[in-house]
């Protein structure tokens, strides 16, 4: 289940889980639709994992906390700490292999 997070219920997800991943996005960017699908299924092979949607319209706190400058970008969280932020559509293979690092 992908939750939809604000700039001030991010901190509430960290609790749920170690690994979260967030999904900066904007509903006018075409990107972000074509990346959505993949998220969504991501979200459904690992349930173990908080899977997040940002909106940067917004959300402009956040956006500047984790220094979004294009859409989508997917940031990697474990225990709240960044460990990695990737701009543009990727694959869910490069999503699964993200999080196998930190299994």
């Amino acid at each position: 289940m992908i939750l939809e997070v604000e700039n001030n219920n991010l901190e509430e997800v960290f609790s749920e889980g170690s690994i979260t991943v967030l999904d900066f996005y904007a509903t006018w960017c075409g990107p972000c639709r074509t990346y959505l699908p993949i998220v969504e299924k991501f979200s459904k092979d690992n349930p173990d994992i908080s899977v997040c949607k940002v909106n940067v319209d917004e959300n402009r706190e956040l956006v500047a906390k984790y220094g979004i400058r294009s859409m989508p970008t997917t940031v990697l969280l474990q225990n709240g700490q960044l460990i990695t932020k990737v701009p543009g559509v990727i694959q869910q293979s490069k999503l699964e292999e993200f999080v196998g690092n930190l299994r």
